[in-house]
């Protein structure tokens, strides 16, 4: 037997606490019940991990690098147009690799019982604000009106995350125009939705043509 059969890996490790995580909540990530979920003995787990604190460290670090790097790579991607440049933002609320809403619903669960990674989150929003800021700011809007159209694009998905909102692709597709014409003044061209749409082709399955799409009010 490989050593990585009898120890597992610290990824091995971080997958499971993340998975705890997202099924049950912080208090689900401890060390002995992971060890029986994943078949390895508890003292393999500290070949990878000083103690369970570093375990909760290593999710804190998964979430910023994943949700909030995410987030400020899209913000910052190359967009000929405010339009475009939002439509890549919406690109994390529909590819999880961009942006893991389970993983921000626990981590936003788990502040609500640690001072500490209520910071965390803290810090997060402002370095997620800041960056949809500077993105208006780079197609002329003012500070105040960045700040402003920044806030309603972030709250709103914050909202529909924590709210736990569910609808399915066609319906969410249905609603991006409108909410681009919302967040940002400019009425979408077809050619910039149907960009968008062929990199959603799996979320947005029977959604109407361009042309056909009504103004709707629920969450991108």
């Amino acid at each position: 037997m490989s050593e990585t059969s009898r120890r597992g890996s610290s990824d091995v490790w971080l997958t499971a606490a993340y998975e705890a995580l997202l099924e049950n909540g912080v208090d689900a990530v401890k060390i002995q019940p992971l060890a029986k979920s994943l078949g390895l003995s508890r003292t393999s787990f500290y070949w990878f991990f000083a103690d369970r604190e570093e375990l909760l460290a290593a999710l804190v670090s998964l979430w910023r690098q994943k949700n909030t790097g995410g987030v400020l790579k899209q913000a910052e991607a190359y967009a000929e147009t405010i339009v475009e440049a939002v439509l890549n933002v919406f690109d994390c609320w529909l590819n999880r690799d961009l942006f893991d809403s389970p993983f921000e619903f626990a981590m936003r669960s788990w502040s609500l019982q640690s001072a500490e990674i209520l910071a965390e989150v803290q810090r997060a929003d402002q370095l997620r604000i800041t960056a949809l800021t500077q993105m208006f700011r780079r197609f002329g809007y003012t500070e105040t009106a960045s700040d402003v159209h920044a806030r309603a694009i972030y709250l709103v998905q914050i909202g529909y995350i924590s709210m736990q909102t569910r609808e399915d692709g066609p319906s969410r597709m249905e609603r991006i125009k409108d909410y681009v014409s919302i967040f940002t003044g400019h009425t979408p061209q077809p050619r910039d939705l149907d960009r968008f749409f062929a990199r959603h082709r799996h979320a947005c399955q029977a959604a109407p043509t361009t042309a056909a799409r009504e103004p709707s009010a629920a969450a991108p």
